[in-house]
């Protein structure tokens, strides 16, 4: 049950969906004051009393990363130092979760670097929505709940009713998400032979499963240059698809990716609103974002009334 003790903040990277969640557990988003110093550095500031407090802070952080990334640092030592009994950070777009590993020699290992930035600012635990690699539940010494979007945009493809087809990875990285919407879509899966030659950019090699003469699901996590995407999306025609459709929870489509979707023979993008979509993005006609906010919100409300999280997987 909420009580008094439970209170939401939001930073400003997307203010609508902390609403959003607010709006579904019925309860008011904090008062809090955002700004800048002139030579650009963030403050942050409560404005009411938060002693005592289970407080959860929203904050995906998209673009601009770095500041979203800071804000949220200061927002946590603020609750911190305003004695908030616990603090939880809500990060539905992780930053820097692609460098998970050493890949390659001399490289920083970014995401475990982020897990250790909110431990230190004070975080008791962090909720997150699909991870760019689970493994990055483990860079933390506080609990992390992961939760999934692949729930809502299953819904959404069943409702549309588009008969029999193939679900497709993008990667033999992204197989694992992709047989899960393949098991609970009752489709079978392909995989697509990625082979990545620089950052950000990507050559299809071959498909590995059948496409011919059936649409297309081609699932991942984020969405940035749309390179792999619209490679994929060729590919997947060539092989025979009918249609191509794209399903993706983080929508974050950097540099060219909405001219490469606009011109893109995919018929559907779906995303998220785990990110806000720019001016320009919101513009592609054949872009539909679907709302995460009540899975986030009751993931909140289980943290706070420390119950199961792990119904909101089914």
């Amino acid at each position: 049950m909420i009580d008094d003790r439970f209170k939401i903040f939001c930073g400003s990277a997307n203010p609508a969906l902390a609403n959003a969640i607010c709006q579904y557990l019925g309860v008011e988003l904090g008062r809090a004051e955002h700004g800048r110093f002139s030579d650009g550095e963030t403050r942050y500031q409560i404005l009411e009393n938060v002693r005592g407090a289970d407080v959860f802070v929203v904050q995906p952080c998209s673009h601009p990363v770095d500041f979203h990334l800071m804000q949220l640092l200061l927002m946590i030592d603020a609750f911190k130092r305003a004695s908030a009994w616990r603090i939880t950070a809500v990060i539905p777009y992780y930053p820097y979760a692609r460098q998970d590993r050493k890949d390659r020699p001399r490289v920083a290992i970014s995401a475990k670097l982020v897990a250790d930035l909110l431990e230190t600012a004070g975080a008791s635990r962090a909720l997150t929505l699909d991870l760019h690699a689970p493994q990055i539940q483990g860079y933390f010494n506080i609990p992390v709940d992961h939760l999934f979007a692949a729930p809502v945009i299953v819904e959404y493809f069943k409702r549309k009713g588009l008969g029999p087809l193939t679900v497709v990875s993008p990667d033999a990285g992204g197989v694992e998400r992709a047989r899960y919407f393949a098991k609970k879509m009752d489709a079978p899966l392909a995989i697509v032979d990625k082979r990545r030659i620089d950052v950000n950019v990507s050559e299809v090699m071959h498909l590995i499963g059948d496409v011919s003469g059936r649409p297309a699901l081609v699932i991942d996590d984020i969405i940035d240059t749309a390179g792999t995407l619209v490679k994929t999306a060729e590919a997947l025609l060539d092989n025979g698809a009918t249609k191509v459709f794209a399903a993706s929870t983080h929508p974050v489509l950097s540099g060219p990716a909405v001219e490469r979707i606009t011109k893109s023979s995919i018929d559907e993008v779906v995303v998220t609103d785990s990110v806000p979509l720019s001016a320009e993005a919101r513009k592609i006609p054949n872009i539909t974002v679907l709302s995460v906010s009540e899975l986030l919100a009751r993931g909140i409300r289980n943290i706070h009334e420390e119950t199961s999280i792990s119904e909101l997987f089914i």
